[in-house]
């Protein structure tokens, strides 16, 4: 089983006893306010989450990790890598966290070592975000991490009913190195 360790958490596989906390996190609207789906309505949801997140580890194409506080092993929330290309060694890269710990530099951790994995373990040369341009705190996180603004894609994605614009952001092997 896939774990990565940082100084105040651990990066691992979801499993359903997850799905409680996971529910607390994704039901929050403030939370999914930048995603492109509304907040869960349900523990169902949560559960149909984590079992389809369970075979990720064997797919090449995403690796989802719970991000939990050491030593309570309190589930904070998700960073994962999806639409993984191995011929073309890229990914995209996601998370999210409860409000309860924005601003504390949990997600610049857990993310900075799901990179270095990324780069080092699984060979990749680049590694891409998309967000929502009015979503300041991720944007100010993978600023940190390294990432350059590289693109404006206007009225995206629909979410909610309304038009929805989205900023690319990207890192290479050699920027991250450097």
């Amino acid at each position: 089983m896939l774990e990565l360790t940082t100084q105040r958490c651990v990066l691992r596989p979801l499993t359903l006893s997850d799905a409680e906390a996971l529910f607390d996190i994704f039901s929050d609207p403030d939370v999914m306010r930048y995603w492109d789906k509304s907040p869960w309505q349900s523990i169902e949801e949560a559960n149909d989450y984590i079992q389809a997140s369970k075979p990720s580890l064997d797919e090449p194409e995403k690796l989802v990790l719970g991000i939990y506080e050491q030593p309570g092993q309190r589930l904070l929330g998700k960073c994962m890598l999806f639409n993984i290309d191995q011929y073309s060694r890229r990914a995209e890269l996601g998370f999210s966290i409860s409000k309860a710990y924005w601003g504390r530099g949990f997600v610049q951790e857990v993310a900075s070592a799901l990179i270095q994995f990324a780069f080092e373990e699984m060979q990749l040369n680049r590694i891409e975000a998309e967000i929502d341009p009015d979503n300041t705190g991720s944007a100010k996180v993978l600023t940190k991490l390294g990432f350059s603004l590289e693109g404006y894609l206007p009225e995206r994605w629909i979410v909610d009913g309304k038009m929805s614009d989205s900023a690319i952001y990207g890192l290479l092997a050699r920027q991250w190195r450097a």
